[in-house]
């Protein structure tokens, strides 16, 4: 039986690593431990509650994992200084130089957003919802979203964009120590939100097709409470989705009876079609799709689906906060995704985004840099040296993106993420600066 009076002044309730975890993870919430404070060594924690070292060993590694934690030689072990701490996302997009082309930020060309001018027309005072318990998201807006679906789901509502939905179903689902299989590379923010949760994150390698089936289903044979994917225009490697591979992987997850939540973060700019794991599972499908790329980053929306169990428990937890997403915004994008000016725009937004990533592509495939990227407004560049390729575009005033905030298994070579989608023109000589950069330091061939 564990002592619940321990003089640490926390204990676990569970003689396990999770449980030693849990009990300072709280401790640390609560204000017991406090950052910078030194904890005991692991044999004094594991005489103190009557467990193994190897126990306590294990749940110092999940605290570890998550950030909460840092071990520095004689000092021992402490508790993170959280004003020190810097997420992966913020690594990735802190570049404070100014460029006279930033191609570093992941957004849309503002050039190419819809016009909201009739948009904000239809806005009447009759969209003011008429009490704090109105239904959260706007019915015709939903409706129109059915029918554009890559599969039928079961229930469906409407969120503070991709991110915020991702964070939303996180926050319901996955636990403290709980194994979470990403891509590798993937989305920074994504993992800092599962570093934040405290999950422990499985790394597996993408292709031109999307997930590679073989590492996600020797992943799976310890179990895992979710799968994330990106199906289309995958962020950073461009990478979509065939029909085989969805099929693939949906066998896979349902025999492991675990979830998958997808991101379409590029959503009506992706040149792909649509697809989603939920044709084959539906039942253990989440889907997000985001109008940011599409129709405004401002906008903050996503539409998101999946078991009516896991929306509706995301949508009572919302009432608890934010209560719903601006049903003023939602009827901004109900007009946005209705008109056939804003549609043509959006379509014409696709098409432009392709033409300028396929420019680049072949360019830089002319100067021997071989590029894997079918879709979105991103592509991921193999480098000799990472930091030697930044620097050298930074001092022709071009701005991109590290690769090593994305990662999550070892590299054996470095990446930049570059954002194509805002270069106009002047493909041929954007090409050959990045070529240039990209074999500084060094060169053993694009394959």
């Amino acid at each position: 039986m564990i002592n619940k009076d321990a003089e640490l002044g926390w204990s676990p309730e569970e003689p396990t690593a999770r449980g030693v975890a849990n009990a300072v993870s709280r401790a640390i919430r609560d204000g017991v431990l406090q950052p910078g404070e030194k904890l005991p060594p692991i044999r004094t924690v594991a005489a103190q509650f009557k467990l193994s070292p190897t126990t306590v060993s294990a749940g110092w590694s999940l605290l570890a994992r998550s950030g909460s934690i840092q071990t520095n030689g004689r000092r021992g072990t402490t508790v993170t200084e959280f004003r020190q701490q810097q997420g992966r996302y913020r690594r990735a997009m802190d570049r404070r130089g100014m460029f006279a082309q930033d191609l570093s930020t992941g957004v849309p060309d503002p050039r190419l957003l819809p016009d909201l001018g009739s948009a904000l027309n239809t806005l009447t005072t009759a969209a003011t919802p008429g009490g704090y318990l109105d239904d959260p998201d706007v019915p015709e807006l939903i409706e129109v979203l059915r029918k554009d679906w890559p599969y039928t789901p079961e229930e469906m509502t409407i969120t503070d964009g991709a991110m915020d939905a991702l964070e939303l179903v996180t926050r319901s689902l996955v636990r403290f120590g709980d194994r979470v299989v990403v891509e590798h590379p993937t989305f920074p923010l994504l993992i800092d939100q599962l570093e934040t949760a405290g999950a422990e994150i499985i790394g597996v390698p993408v292709d031109e097709r999307g997930m590679q089936p073989e590492p996600l289903a020797e992943a799976l044979r310890t179990p895992a409470t979710a799968v994330l994917i990106q199906p289309r225009a995958h962020n950073p490697t461009g990478a979509s989705m065939t029909a085989d591979r969805a099929k693939e992987l949906a066998r896979i997850i349902d025999e492991a009876g675990t979830l998958v939540i997808e991101d379409d973060s590029a959503g009506s700019v992706a040149s792909s079609k649509a697809i989603s794991l939920g044709q084959w599972i539906p039942e253990q499908t989440v889907h997000v799709r985001s109008f940011s790329k599409s129709h405004g980053p401002d906008l903050r929306l996503a539409a998101m689906s999946g078991p009516a169990r896991i929306i509706g428990d995301i949508i009572s937890r919302r009432q608890l906060g934010q209560g719903w997403s601006s049903r003023l915004l939602q009827r901004i994008l109900l007009a946005l995704l209705s008109e056939d000016r804003a549609l043509r725009q959006v379509a014409h937004a696709r098409d432009e985004y392709q033409r300028r990533r396929e420019a680049v592509v072949s360019e830089l495939a002319a100067r021997g840099i071989q590029v894997h990227s079918s879709d979105g407004i991103n592509i991921w560049v193999p480098v000799a040296d990472e930091s030697a390729a930044i620097v050298r575009l930074a001092s022709q005033g071009i701005g991109v993106t590290p690769g090593a905030p994305f990662s999550v298994l070892p590299e054996t070579r470095g990446h930049i993420r570059v954002t194509v989608g805002a270069a106009a023109d002047s493909h041929a000589e954007l090409a050959e600066m990045i070529a240039s950069a990209a074999m500084t330091g060094g060169w053993n061939g694009g394959r």
